[in-house]
């Protein structure tokens, strides 16, 4: 039985005697804290780089040009880098994310399932430079030896992709870092969509396999599109991860302020730039120009998880109304 609305006589001392007023506030704080830190963070970005924004304008992020010399700053070669980078880890990580989570949570043994589980979890936790070591030793041999040469044989003479994949090929690339980011994004997809999937009402396979679907058919046709907007979720936050890495990035990439559109010629992002160059920039105009670059960063950040949020509201509210 119900225990009743609380009495409207109780005072506000006695309310917060018992903790409710407290426990309010202090949940309260908690939350508005990130919204402060956040504010105070783009607000000290944009204070910070003044110099670069009333020299370049807008230029500033469709310029090509970085030559700390004679001061002259564009961020077109990082933000192109940055994309490309995180664009090539989903597209190799998704799958194999995906592909990972829906055998540990549908087809797997429950036993097998937690074991793999728990590595991949602690394949989270390995540092970014590790699997720039990895990406050294292993990675970058393997595109200059292994991936390349096929890749240019192969698909270097179609008309439409060919472009992708011409031109001497030294290791460090696009490709490289696509591949490193794709590593180390699979086990955040894997870990938040097994979870993901474990949580979908048993009613939902069992009324599937009821109607006569397979054991795939009732976890592709049914499953997934249940959970599709937690798997959504899982891949937008990769997408943030893969956005803002540094290190492993910096290693594998080749560190060339260039755009080029073979995906074997090297390049640079922006989290690289900054961590290369922040140390060593002298001149005001230099060390705005890269916490400029900060501000790009933390804007793209801020569009694409936004672009990600919209598009999960928008899968939700298709799904409910199905």
């Amino acid at each position: 039985m119900s225990a009743g609305p609380v009495p409207a006589s109780r005072s506000f001392s006695k309310r917060l005697l018992e903790g409710d007023q407290v426990a309010h506030a202090i949940t309260f704080v908690a939350a508005a804290s990130i919204l402060l830190i956040a504010t105070l963070l783009v607000i000290i970005l944009w204070d910070n780089s003044a110099l670069p924004r009333a020299k370049f304008g807008l230029s500033f992020f469709t310029g090509r040009d970085w030559d700390p010399v004679n001061e002259i700053f564009g961020a077109a070669p990082f933000v192109y880098g940055t994309l490309v980078t995180s664009a090539l880890s989903l597209v190799i990580g998704v799958p194999l994310g995906l592909g990972a989570a829906i055998f540990l949570a549908e087809l797997a043994p429950a036993k097998i399932s937690d074991a793999l589980t728990f590595v991949i979890e602690l394949l989270a936790a390995v540092p970014s430079v590790i699997y720039g070591l990895l990406g050294i030793f292993v990675v970058v041999p393997f595109v200059r030896t292994t991936l390349a040469p096929p890749l240019m044989h192969s698909l270097g003479a179609v008309p439409k992709v060919g472009f992708l994949f011409k031109g001497p090929c030294y290791g460090v690339s696009f490709l490289a870092a696509g591949l490193v980011l794709a590593i180390m994004i699979v086990p955040f997809i894997v870990s938040v969509s097994r979870e993901v999937l474990l949580a979908v009402p048993t009613d939902q396979r069992e009324a599937a396999l009821a109607l006569g679907s397979t054991r795939w058919e009732s976890t592709w046709k049914v499953v997934v599109p249940f959970a599709l907007p937690g798997v959504l979720g899982s891949v937008f936050l990769a997408m943030a991860r893969a956005l803002g890495e540094t290190m492993a990035v910096t290693m594998v990439v080749g560190n060339v302020p260039e755009i080029r559109t073979s995906l074997l010629a090297p390049g640079y992002s922006i989290a690289a730039v900054i961590a290369n160059e922040f140390t060593e920039a002298t001149g005001d105009m230099y060390v705005q120009s890269l916490i400029e670059l900060g501000l790009v960063l933390f804007l793209v950040t801020f569009i694409l998880n936004g672009l990600a949020r919209l598009l999960i509201l928008f899968t939700s509210r298709r799904g409910g109304s199905a």
